[in-house]
């Protein structure tokens, strides 16, 4: 199971629940939108990332 996999998972159980995805690798959402219509790709944080910038982002979320 991948991480997306999982993220649908956790969305079959509570469809309220936001998850931040983090990757260091180049990631076209519009194809993940297309194999995984079901989880929103909002917050996608691009590695590398400082401390303060994760924090404001997941709060922000």
């Amino acid at each position: 199971m991948n991480s997306f996999q999982l993220c649908e998972k956790i969305l079959e159980l509570d469809v309220n629940i936001r998850v931040c995805f983090m990757s260091a690798l180049e990631i076209n959402i519009q194809a993940l939108r297309e194999v995984y219509p079901k989880i929103n790709f909002g917050c996608f944080i691009k590695k590398p990332v400082t401390i303060e910038c994760l924090i404001k982002r997941l709060l922000a979320e």
